[in-house]
C-alpha cells in the first residue's frame, strides 16, 4: 500500500512538472508546505518553507501551474528557526493575491504541489466527510449492504437485573474498532445538526435516511444526525434511565469487518454501560466518574437541536429528562475501560451543562434555562488545555466550549461580552504559544490531535462571526491548512480528500486494511509527541516510513496501518470536520485586510527576523551587519580587557548582566564604563536560573511568578546604573536556555527575549579542557570564518554571543582573540553594531 502511494505520487510529480515546464532538482533538503485543499480569494493565504540547511530564503514567487509563468512576488514576511525536523522555517504570505487559477509557489530551490485558489475550492467536502459517517453505522451499515451487531446488548451496573436484554442497535461505531460511547455520537449528533442549521445550502440529498443512494427530500447531514438521535433515544429510553456506552475493549480482538461479535460471553449480545455517577470498569482498571452532568448535557444538547430541526415531542421530552439527571448528579461519567488503562477520561462536564441549558432555551424560549446555562458558563470559563502542552486523552471534551457560542447568540450587553472575551482569551493562550512557530502550531501534539486542531479552527470562526474581529483570522485558517497540507509532512489528514493530494491511503482500519475498501472523508487522530508514541502499546510500523524525513523528538505522524496513535480515523473528529468545511465552503466573508492583520493586533511590524521558541536568535540576514554580544554572571576576568578592545576598534556590543552581577562591588567601574561609552547594557535574570530541563525543553522549572520575581530583580540592580526596562527592553535568558512559555511570559513583561545565532562555536568560549565539549579559542574563530564562508548569506543578521569572564582553569580566553575577530569582521565589511540597533 505504501509502495503503491510512493508510485503514485512519484507519478504525479512527473506529470506536473512536464505539464508546468519546470525543471526542478531534487528536493533534498528545503520544501513548501500549502493548503492542498486550496484557498478562497479574500481569505489569508500563507504557505510555509522549511528546510533542513542554515541559509534563509528572502522571497518567493507564484507561478501559473500550466503555463509556468510567474504571476506573483513577494519578500518574506516572517522567518522562524527550526520546528521538528527542520533548522529554519518561514511564512510565504501571498494574502493579496487573489486571482482565481491553479499554481505552485517558488521559494529557494524549493517548489510547492500544485494549489488552487478558487470561491469553490471547498464545495462538497462537507458532504464528501459523511461518507465516513455512514460507513461508521451499526446495526445496517450502507457501505456493507448487511447488518452488524444487531443483538445489543445486555445490561451491566443498572438498576435492573445485570444481563438484562435491551434494544440498544444503532449509532455509530466510534472508530477503527467497535465500540460505541454517547460521549463522541451526542458531541458528533450535536455538530451535524448545527452544520446544516447554520449552513443548509451547503448540504446536499444524494442518499435515503438508510444511507443508501437515492433522494428522499431531506439533506444527508439531517438523514446522518437523525441516525444518531434515534440510537441517542435508546441510549435514553426512559426518563431516569440513562446508559454509557456500548462494549469495552474486549472488542480488541483484532481486525475485522463489523459483523456480530462474540466476545462476551452472551452469544452476539454486546454489554451495554449504565450512567451510575461511580467508577466502572470490565477489568482491574477503572475510570474516575463522580456524576451525570457530562453524558447528561450531552444528551440533552442534541435532543434539544434535534427538536428545533425535527419537531419531534419525544426529543423534547427527552431533553428536558436528561436535563434533569445531569442538574441532579453533577459530574462526569467517564467511559468505561476493559482490560488495558485506555479511556476517554473527561474531567469536565459544566461545559456540557452550559450548551444544554442554551439549547434547551433555544429550543423553548425558557428563561429558566437560559439563566442556568449563564451559571454554567462561570464555572469553566476557557477550555483548561488551551495554551497548555499537554493534556489526558479527551480530558478536555468537547475539545472546546460549545456553550458560549449557542449562549452568546442568545444574550445581550455585559453577559454576550464575557462569553466573547472568553473566547478571546482562550484563543490568545494559543496564539503566544503558535506565534513561535512558522506553522502557528499551538496545539498540543496529544492523541487525536487533529480533533483539537478542527474544533479549536471553529473557536476561532466563531469568535470572528461574534465580533467581526479578524485579529485571528490568520490563525484559524493556519489550524485548517494544518489539516490539509501545510504541515510538516505535506500531507492532508483526510482520507481522500483532496482526491489529487497527498492523503492518507493504509490508515489504521479494518476496512482498507482487509478488503482495501475506501474510508472516504475520515479523519485520522493526527500527529502527536515523539514521547507518547514510543510509550504507546503495540506499535509496530508494517512499510518503510514515506515520512521518515520529517520525523523528530517533537512530533510524528506515520501513513501506516500499525500507527494506530496518529492514523486511525474518528467518528466525533470527522462529525466536527463536517461543521468546519460546511462553514469554510458557506463562508463569504473577506478574512485579510491587509499585511498580516494578526500581527497588527499584535503591534508587530515586518520582520526578516528568526525566531525560536518566541525568542529571537538572528536579526535581517539581508543586512550585512551583526551583533556581538557577551554574558555575565559570577565570573568577570575579562570585562576590562574586552572594553578597552572595543573602545580602540571604536565598536559597540551588548552586554546582558545578571543581577548579582550589576550588584558586585568589583563590576561597577567597568559597568559605568561600558555604559559611558555607548554600550547596550541588559537583563540575564537575576540568580541565573535554570527555566526548563535540559532533555525536556517543555517541562518548566520555574513557576511564573519566580521568572517575574527574578526579572524585576535583575531590573532593580540595573537602576542604580540609571538603566531603566524603557531602554532595556532586550532580555537575554540564562544558560541561553528557555521554550515557549518563558518567551511569552517575556513579552507579557514588555520585553523581547533574544538569543545566540546557532551554527557556530561562539558560545563555548565557557568550556573547560575537562568538558566533553570543550573548544579552543582557534576552533571557535575556525567556526565563525567556516560558517561566513559556506553560507549565502554569511553572518548577516547574526548573534555573536561570548562571555565577560570564564572559570579560572579555562587559561585560552577567547577575549584575547577579540582583536583579531573584529579585525576581521571589518575586513569583510560587516557593520558592528548593539542589539537594539539590530532588531529594530
Amino acid at each position: 500500500m505504501q509502495q503503491m502511494k510512493k508510485g503514485i505520487l512519484s507519478l504525479i510529480v512527473v506529470l506536473q512538472l512536464s505539464i508546468t515546464g519546470f525543471t526542478v532538482n531534487a528536493q533534498t533538503n528545503s520544501w513548501v508546505r500549502i493548503n492542498l485543499l486550496g484557498y478562497k480569494p479574500g481569505s489569508s493565504k500563507v504557505a510555509v518553507w522549511c528546510s533542513k540547511a542554515q541559509t534563509p530564503v528572502t522571497d518567493f514567487s507564484i507561478a501559473d501551474a500550466v503555463t509556468g509563468k510567474t504571476v506573483y512576488t513577494a519578500k518574506v514576511e516572517k522567518t522562524f528557526g527550526g520546528y521538528g525536523p527542520f533548522t529554519l522555517t518561514a511564512r510565504l504570505n501571498f494574502s493579496n493575491f487573489t486571482k482565481p487559477g491553479r499554481y505552485i509557489i517558488k521559494a529557494g530551490a524549493a517548489t510547492s504541489s500544485a494549489f488552487t485558489i478558487g470561491a469553490g475550492v471547498y464545495k462538497g467536502s462537507a458532504d464528501f466527510c459523511l461518507r465516513y459517517l455512514r460507513q461508521q453505522r451499526s446495526g445496517f451499515n450502507p457501505f456493507l449492504k448487511d447488518s452488524c451487531h444487531t443483538h445489543d446488548g445486555y445490561t451491566l451496573y443498572g438498576p435492573m437485573p445485570d444481563s438484562t436484554r435491551i434494544d440498544a442497535s444503532g449509532g455509530w461505531h466510534d472508530a477503527s474498532d467497535y465500540l460505541q460511547y454517547v460521549t463522541t455520537s451526542a458531541n458528533a449528533t450535536w455538530h451535524l445538526l448545527a452544520a446544516y442549521r447554520d449552513f443548509p445550502k451547503v448540504f446536499g440529498d444524494g442518499h435515503q435516511a438508510n444511507g443508501l443512494p437515492g433522494s428522499n427530500n431531506r439533506a444527508d447531514v439531517l438523514d446522518e444526525a437523525r441516525w444518531g438521535l434515534n440510537w441517542l433515544l435508546k441510549m435514553h429510553p426512559r426518563s431516569n434511565w440513562m446508559f454509557n456506552q456500548i462494549a469495552d475493549d474486549r472488542d480488541h480482538q483484532g481486525m475485522r469487518i463489523p459483523k456480530e461479535d462474540s466476545f462476551y460471553g452472551r452469544g452476539y449480545e454486546r454489554p451495554v454501560y449504565f450512567c451510575t455517577s461511580t467508577p466502572q470498569g470490565f477489568g482491574k482498571y477503572k475510570n474516575r466518574s463522580t456524576g451525570l452532568a457530562s453524558t447528561a448535557g450531552k444528551f440533552a444538547s442534541a435532543f434539544a437541536l434535534g427538536y428545533q430541526l425535527f419537531k419531534d415531542p419525544l426529543l423534547q421530552d427527552r431533553a428536558l429528562s436528561a436535563w434533569a439527571l445531569g442538574v441532579d448528579k453533577p459530574g462526569v461519567c467517564q467511559t468505561a475501560p476493559g482490560r488495558s488503562p485506555y479511556f476517554y477520561e473527561e474531567d469536565n462536564w459544566a461545559d456540557d451543562m452550559e450548551l444544554a441549558g442554551a439549547s434547551i432555551a433555544a429550543m423553548n424560549g425558557s428563561k429558566k434555562h437560559l439563566t442556568a446555562a449563564y451559571a454554567y458558563s462561570k464555572e469553566e470559563t476557557i477550555t483548561p488545555w488551551l495554551g497548555k502542552d499537554t493534556a489526558r486523552h479527551y480530558q478536555w471534551y468537547p475539545f472546546i466550549n460549545l456553550g458560549h457560542y449557542e449562549l452568546a447568540k442568545q444574550l445581550q450587553g455585559q453577559q454576550r461580552k464575557e462569553l466573547i472575551s472568553y473566547y478571546k482569551q482562550g484563543i490568545e493562550r494559543v496564539w503566544q504559544k503558535a506565534r513561535q512557530n512558522a506553522f502557528y502550531r499551538g496545539v498540543p501534539f496529544i492523541w487525536c490531535s487533529n480533533n483539537l486542531t478542527t474544533s479549536f479552527a471553529m473557536q476561532c470562526y466563531w469568535y470572528r462571526k461574534l465580533t467581526g474581529d479578524v485579529s485571528y483570522s490568520e490563525l484559524e485558517q493556519a489550524c485548517f491548512d494544518w489539516l490539509f497540507g501545510c504541515n510538516p509532512w505535506g500531507t492532508a489528514m483526510v482520507y481522500g480528500l483532496p482526491a489529487s493530494g497527498d492523503t492518507p491511503v493504509d490508515p489504521h482500519s479494518a476496512f482498507t486494511h482487509l478488503k482495501q475498501y475506501p474510508i472516504d472523508g475520515g479523519l485520522v487522530d493526527g500527529p502527536v509527541y515523539g514521547a507518547i508514541y514510543k510509550s504507546l502499546i503495540g506499535i509496530t510500523l508494517n512499510e518503510p516510513d514515506e515520512y521518515a524525513d520529517f520525523q523528530s523528538d517533537l512530533v510524528v505522524y506515520h501513513d501506516d496501518y500499525g500507527d494506530y496513535s496518529t492514523n486511525e480515523p474518528t467518528m466525533d473528529g470527522t462529525a466536527s470536520l463536517v461543521y468546519l468545511l460546511a462553514a469554510k465552503e458557506a463562508d463569504q466573508s473577506k478574512m485579510y485586510n491587509g499585511p498580516s492583520a494578526i500581527h497588527k493586533a499584535e503591534g508587530d511590524t515586518f520582520t526578516a527576523f528568526i525566531y525560536v521558541h518566541g525568542g529571537i536568535t538572528r536579526g535581517d540576514a539581508r543586512q550585512k551587519q551583526l551583533a556581538i554580544v557577551f554574558t555575565g554572571d559570577e565570573y568577570n576576568g575579562d570585562i576590562h580587557n574586552i572594553g578597552r578592545t572595543l573602545q580602540i576598534n571604536k565598536v559597540k556590543a551588548s552586554f546582558f548582566l545578571t543581577g548579582r552581577f550589576y550588584r558586585n562591588k568589583e563590576n561597577k567601574q567597568p559597568i559605568y564604563t561600558l555604559k559611558k561609552q555607548g554600550h547596550y547594557l541588559g537583563p540575564h535574570s537575576d540568580q541565573h536560573l535554570l527555566y526548563c530541563d535540559w532533555s525536556r525543553r517543555d517541562s518548566l522549572l520555574v513557576t511564573k511568578e519566580q521568572f517575574v520575581q527574578d526579572l524585576d530583580s535583575n531590573y532593580a540592580a540595573m537602576q542604580q546604573y540609571g538603566i531603566s526596562r524603557k531602554n532595556a527592553r532586550f532580555f537575554l535568558p540564562p544558560f541561553e536556555w528557555y521554550n515557549d512559555s518563558i518567551a511569552a511570559w517575556t513579552r507579557q513583561q514588555g520585553l523581547q527575549l533574544v538569543n545566540f545565532t546557532p551554527g557556530t562555536y561562539s558560545n563555548a568560549d565557557y568550556t573547560t579542557p575537562d568538558m566533553k565539549n570543550y573548544r579552543s579559542s582557534i576552533a571557535i574563530m575556525d567556526s565563525i570564518r567556516a560558517f561566513e564562508k559556506r553560507n549565502k548569506t554569511g553572518l548577516n543578521g547574526f548573534i555573536l554571543l561570548f562571555h565577560v569572564g570564564v572559570h579560572p582553569s579555562r587559561t585560552d580566553r577567547f577575549a584575547r582573540q577579540l582583536p583579531a575577530l573584529i579585525a576581521w569582521l571589518h575586513s569583510e565589511k560587516y557593520i558592528l553594531t548593539t542589539i537594539d540597533k539590530l532588531i529594530k
